[in-house]
């Protein structure tokens, strides 16, 4: 960023903020012109800056990783051996305490770190069969209307023409 930061100082008793600038006078004056940074090559992609992951990554600990940090914090036995193990590992009290409970249940299956995101549906294959039918009812009962249309348009048209239908045979008549 070019020229002088422009911060502002809060006065007492919530008056308006007063400016400042972040550049002593004296080298304000004299800093000049603003040097732009070099242009970036045709085709180059711009650096990233490697202090910030341009996307955070979860930690995921195996179940013998936290077997073996939660030996090591039982077997410390001098004041400040346990901070100094958390700070080496990168950890927080939080996770001894939340694996100590896991392992207390006696699960290993709960020291292994849980999958993310939704859980699959027990169901899904009923519901999935289930929708099926349901269109396929759908389908059949238009398929059925139409079929009643067709007959009830052919009633009529013998009708003005004169032709007799034969009777309907057995008991199952259509409407």
């Amino acid at each position: 960023m070019c020229g002088p930061q422009v911060r502002f100082r809060e006065r007492p008793g919530g008056a308006i903020p007063q400016a400042y600038s972040t550049v002593p006078p004296t080298t304000a004056a004299t800093a000049g012109a603003c040097v732009p940074e070099a242009p970036a090559a045709a085709g180059a992609k711009p650096i990233p800056d490697p202090a910030v992951p341009e996307k955070p990554v979860r930690r995921r600990f195996t179940a013998e990783y936290k077997l073996r940090v939660l030996r090591d914090a039982d077997a410390c036995a001098e004041p400040g051996q346990v901070g100094a193990l958390l700070r080496r590992e990168g950890l927080y009290s939080s996770h001894l305490s939340a694996w100590r409970k896991q392992r207390d249940e006696g699960t290993l299956a709960g020291l292994t770190p849980k999958r993310r995101g939704r859980k699959a549906n027990p169901d899904a294959p009923v519901i999935a069969d289930n929708e099926r039918l349901k269109r396929e009812n759908q389908r059949l009962a238009a398929k059925l209307h139409q079929a009643e249309t067709i007959i009830e348009i052919q009633k009529k048209l013998s009708e003005i023409l004169g032709i007799p239908l034969p009777p309907p045979e057995g008991n199952g008549s259509v409407r």
